[in-house]
């Protein structure tokens, strides 16, 4: 275990040494914030409300999805593909430890950093805008948004893997990354809550795994959802967490078979 403590902590020191990508990274996850949370502002009347969000429930909602993607989305294991192509992977299978473990070490790492960095742009956003924001007192509620979040963190890393074992058989892993990159921050509600959407749309969308990693946790806080919802939710995404795992160990040894390094 100390040795997985080691390879988060060594994230850590990887994000100091490239300083200027990570603040770079912020910035623009400041301006998108920025950007969605003025256009929500101007589009929701003072007093009234969109299709059945307030202002203050839209705009904990925006603000909400940066704190929850700091959580979910932030990953290190974008790296898988690159190691498969470049033989660095032979390197792994030698040594006594998970390649698994190794980057989910790496993703907690370096989403530890994100989550810092995310309360504390809230933090000074919220100083100097004054939002109206909608203010979760229930403890119970809070909790099960944790454990989705925790559940929505374990699907995106198994998201990542599988990606990234495309290496086993493409030498082109950032297009497909790419592409899907793009359809998560659309699927799992980044831009507004999904099921202001038409019902046949959002009743599709609650059928995918991308619902659960952002849209499902913050309906989870607004107290949006009723019991029994959030237990079907909660047990759907897991159900989605499960196949992704087998998944990943599927493809994980038909790519090892078909996995050659030459010169390692």
């Amino acid at each position: 275990m100390n040795k997985y403590l080691l390879v988060a902590k060594n994230t850590w020191y990887e994000t100091v040494a490239y300083r200027f990508n990570f603040v770079m990274w912020r910035i623009r996850v400041i301006f998108q914030l920025l950007t969605v949370y003025f256009l929500w502002l101007a589009i929701i009347p003072g007093n009234g409300d969109f299709l059945g969000y307030t202002k203050p429930l839209m705009l904990t909602y925006i603000l909400g999805t940066s704190l929850i993607a700091s959580i979910a989305l932030a990953s290190r294991s974008y790296g898988i593909g690159d190691e498969i192509n470049n033989g660095n992977l032979s390197n792994f299978l030698i040594k006594p430890i998970n390649y698994f473990l190794y980057w989910f070490s790496k993703d907690m790492g370096d989403k530890a950093m994100n989550i810092l960095f995310s309360v504390l742009e809230l933090t000074i956003l919220f100083l100097l805008l004054h939002p109206p924001i909608f203010i979760q007192t229930n403890i119970f509620i809070i909790f099960l948004a944790l454990i989705s979040s925790a559940i929505a963190l374990i699907l995106y890393f198994f998201f990542n893997i599988l990606l990234g074992l495309i290496g086993f058989w493409s030498p082109d892993v950032w297009s497909p990354r790419f592409i899907f990159i793009i359809l998560v921050n659309f699927f799992a509600g980044s831009l507004f809550p999904l099921d202001i959407l038409p019902k046949s749309v959002f009743y599709f969308l609650q059928a995918l795994p991308f619902t659960y990693v952002l849209y499902f946790p913050l309906k989870i806080y607004l107290g949006q959802l009723s019991q029994i919802e959030i237990y079907t939710g909660l047990f759907i995404s897991t159900i989605w967490a499960l196949i992704m795992y087998w998944l990943v160990r599927t493809i994980w040894v038909k790519g090892l078979a078909f996995y050659t390094a030459y010169g390692r």
